[in-house]
């Protein structure tokens, strides 16, 4: 029996967001301390097994109100079912023939959820990766990050962009164009330009998350999305200037300047806290870590944070203020 395992990493925006859901550009990288894995064999039936992250009995009702607020009513066992259909229904307009033997699938993920280090689109990725090989199915690499997106915006009525499934695709550092002049339309998907970038160029970064600091993505994408929709000029002005300043962070990598990284690192949140309403616990994290002299911005929509920092005493330090207030600190880990 062919057993098969697809994984798909955690990833930190690093520059950019949130403007890849508004035709900006960002710059982002994977983070291979933590991983989605998909594990689906032949099976007599189409089955989904429950992780035990969809499961339905708890020991009190405190801990069933924790378990929604941060996984939601559903867990992550719709992100394989919409998944599936979204891949059946991909080969079907692309006349791609599928066999008909069955299978059994599974997930689990040690990526925190709800601070923004996309673990919803690391599931996505690794169910279609599992699924492409089970049916031998070659999908185009940039249309694969499209296709995943497809599944929470068009599937699910989840608010998102193309940011976390493209590095979450193309693995490494990854710089992303989605200005309307470089989209172009792949299999009837919008996707953007992307480029590979030597993640040896980066400076000393670290991670940090709080698992009490959590909440889903749609608090923060839902009313973003709202006022961009309804012509905010202080939401449009703030996507052109997320995307000079990806434009300017690729420059400062290529030119080795590490201070003007630094700079623009700080420049991303902060033009973030002007646009958005932060959770306090949010902002709390970044200040702590900026208060060591290190460089703060999320990660994704918040929970998790990251930034630069100068030598090990500067680590050590900002480690221990994040700690202070219940922070999980970590370098991420790019290559394999």
């Amino acid at each position: 029996m062919e057993l098969i395992r697809a994984q798909a990493y955690a990833r930190a925006g690093l520059i950019g967001n949130p403007s890849d859901g508004y035709h900006g550009r960002t710059l982002s990288l994977i983070v291979r301390n933590y991983c989605a894995e998909v594990v689906l064999y032949e099976w007599e039936d189409m089955e989904i097994i429950l992780s035990q992250e969809d499961r339905c009995r708890f020991g009190s009702m405190t801990e069933l109100q924790q378990d929604v607020q941060l996984h939601g009513y559903y867990g992550g066992v719709r992100l394989v079912k919409a998944t599936i259909r979204r891949f059946a229904d991909y080969c079907q307009r692309n006349n791609l023939l599928l066999h008909d033997r069955n299978f059994s699938i599974r997930y689990q993920s040690n990526i925190p959820r709800a601070v923004g280090m996309a673990g919803s689109s690391g599931i996505i990725i690794a169910t279609l990766r599992a699924l492409m090989r089970f049916y031998h199915v070659e999908i185009p690499l940039e249309v694969q990050p499209s296709l995943a997106l497809s599944v929470e915006t068009g599937e699910l009525r989840i608010n998102g962009g193309l940011q976390d499934r493209v590095v979450q695709v193309y693995e490494g550092l990854v710089y992303m164009n989605f200005a309307e002049e470089c989209t172009r339309i792949l299999d009837g998907m919008e996707a953007g330009q992307y480029e590979t970038l030597d993640p040896g160029l980066l400076p000393n970064l670290y991670m940090a998350f709080s698992h009490d600091a959590g909440e889903p993505t749609e608090v923060t994408h839902a009313p973003l999305r709202a006022r961009y929709d309804d012509g905010d000029p202080k939401i449009h002005t703030a996507m052109k200037r997320f995307a000079a300043i990806t434009d300017e962070a690729r420059d400062a990598l290529l030119a080795a300047d590490h201070v003007k990284f630094h700079q623009l690192v700080d420049e991303n949140f902060d033009l973030r806290q002007s646009i958005c309403d932060l959770s306090p616990s949010h902002v709390r994290m970044i200040q702590a870590a900026r208060s060591s002299g290190a460089s703060a911005k999320f990660a994704g929509s918040g929970g998790a944070i990251v930034g630069t920092f100068t030598d090990q005493a500067q680590y050590k330090a900002l480690t221990q203020n994040l700690k202070a207030i219940g922070c999980e600190v970590f370098r991420p880990q790019i290559e394999a």
